[in-house]
């Protein structure tokens, strides 16, 4: 069952999703995370920590787990 992470804003970057989901510590690790880690959403792999995530997006961490965003 994947995690639910709830937004309260109509998008959020994949650097603050990280750090709201307790992947990380710090948003200054974001790079360093995504460029040592596999990052499937929505079935598809993607590095950037820019990225914006919305409701509805599922995210794949290989060794931290899935994610779904909600409303």
């Amino acid at each position: 069952m994947p995690e639910k992470i709830k937004l309260n804003t109509e998008y959020i970057t994949m650097g603050q999703f990280l750090k709201l989901a307790d992947v990380i510590q710090t948003g200054g690790m974001a790079k360093w995370f995504l460029s040592e880690h596999e990052v499937v959403i929505n079935g598809e792999q993607d590095q950037r920590r820019g990225r914006k995530l919305r409701a509805g997006d599922k995210v794949q961490i290989a060794g931290f787990g899935e994610f779904v965003i909600t409303e």
